[in-house]
C-alpha cells in the first residue's frame, strides 16, 4: 500500500463512516527511535460530510492503562467526538502497545521520555502535514504528564502545539516510602520481575502498562528525584512555556488532588494559564473523580462545553477559571 505521508510510512488501516461521523485510523512508523518496530496508531475524527474543509486540529492523549476508547466510544460518544461534532479536525494518539497501536519489540523499556523524544514530534509533524495546521493538545492524567514532559524538554513548541490543556495531570504527589531509598531498591527489584502491569487484574483499565513507565515514574518519586530524563530537565523547562495552558482539576480526585495540578500549572510561569476546579464549591452539580471528570453524563453536560469553549477562545467563560500566575502580574 502506498504512503499516506512523505514523511514516513503512513498506512490507512480503516475508513469507515460511523454515523454522523467520520473515522480514519492511520498507522505510522516513523522510524525514528532506536527501535524500528515502533508503530503508532492515530484514529481521525470529523463530520461525516465536511466539504467546507476540516476545522483546527486537536490531539487528545489518553492516560495509563487507557485507549482510544477513553475519547470516543463505539457508540459515538466522548469528548472526541463531541468536539468532531462541534467542527474540530479531531486526532486520537494511542500509545506503544494501547490499543491500536502494537506492541513494538522493545515494549518492556517504553517510557515517558521515549514518547515525548520520539513519538509526540512524529505525531505532531504528520498531523500538520495532512491539515496545514497547528494542533491544540488534550491529555488526562498520564496523557497530560506526557503532554507536560514534552512541552518542558522543547520536544513540542509554538511550531507543533497551539495550546495545551491538562485534565486531572500532576507529578508533586508525595509517597514518603518512596523517598527511602531501601523501599526504593525494593520497589525497583520487583518490578524488574515484571515485563508489564495488567491494567485488568490490578483494576486499572482495559490496557496494560510496560514495566519501564512503572521504573521512570520510580525516578521521579525517590528521593531527589527529577521530572526530566537523561537530556532535559522538564521541570525546569516549563518555566520557559509559552502556549496557551489550561489546568483541569477535580475536587473528588484523590489519585491526582487539586492542589499538585495547580502546582504543575504553576510552574509554567511564562505561559498565560487557566485553573479550574470541578467541585460543587465552584457551581458545578458535583466533586467530579479522575475519570467522572471527562467521561460520565455530568461531564457531557457540564465539562464538554467548557473544553470546547477553551479550544474556541483559548481561554474559559467568565467565573470559571483561576487565573494563572502571568496574568496576575
Amino acid at each position: 500500500m502506498q504512503s499516506s505521508s512523505e514523511l514516513f510510512p503512513v498506512s490507512l488501516i480503516s475508513a469507515e463512516l460511523r454515523g454522523d461521523l467520520s473515522e480514519d485510523i492511520y498507522l505510522l512508523k516513523p522510524n525514528n527511535s532506536p527501535d524500528p518496530s515502533v508503530e503508532l496508531a492515530l484514529t481521525r475524527l470529523g463530520p461525516a460530510r465536511h466539504e467546507g474543509g476540516r476545522g483546527v486540529p486537536v490531539v487528545l492523549l489518553h492516560g495509563s492503562f487507557s485507549n482510544r476508547r477513553f475519547w470516543y466510544s463505539p457508540k459515538g460518544i466522548g469528548l472526541g467526538a463531541h468536539l468532531a461534532r462541534a467542527g474540530f479536525d479531531v486526532w486520537i494518539a494511542e500509545m506503544r502497545g494501547h490499543g491500536l497501536s502494537p506492541r513494538n519489540e522493545c515494549y518492556r523499556s517504553n517510557s515517558v521520555a521515549q514518547y515525548v523524544r520520539y513519538d509526540l514530534p512524529a505525531i505532531a509533524d504528520f498531523i500538520f502535514e495532512q491539515s496545514g495546521q497547528v494542533p491544540h493538545w488534550i491529555g488526562h492524567s498520564l496523557g497530560g504528564v506526557i503532554l507536560a514532559a514534552a512541552l518542558g524538554g522543547g520536544y513540542l513548541d509554538e511550531a507543533r502545539a497551539r495550546s495545551a490543556a491538562l485534565f486531572g495531570s500532576q507529578i508533586s504527589r508525595i509517597y514518603w516510602p518512596l523517598k527511602i531509598p531501601p523501599l526504593e531498591w525494593g520497589s525497583r527489584l520487583l518490578l524488574r520481575a515484571f515485563p508489564y502491569l495488567s491494567g485488568r487484574r490490578l483494576k486499572r483499565g482495559p490496557e496494560d502498562e510496560p514495566v519501564g513507565l512503572a521504573l521512570e515514574t520510580l525516578r521521579w518519586l525517590r528521593l531527589f528525584g527529577r521530572f526530566a530524563d537523561d537530556e532535559r530537565d522538564w521541570w525546569a523547562g516549563l518555566a520557559e512555556v509559552r502556549l496557551p495552558l489550561l489546568a483541569v482539576s477535580a475536587a473528588g480526585d484523590h489519585q491526582d488532588p487539586a492542589w499538585a495540578c495547580r502546582k504543575l500549572l504553576e510552574q509554567c510561569s511564562a505561559a498565560d494559564s487557566e485553573f479550574l476546579l470541578l467541585a460543587k464549591t465552584a457551581g458545578f452539580s458535583s466533586d467530579f473523580g479522575h475519570i467522572e471528570m471527562l467521561v460520565s453524563k455530568e461531564a457531557q453536560r457540564e465539562v464538554w462545553p467548557l473544553a470546547e469553549y477553551w479550544l474556541q477562545h483559548l481561554r474559559l467563560p467568565d467565573g470559571f477559571a483561576e487565573r494563572g500566575a502571568s496574568q496576575d502580574a
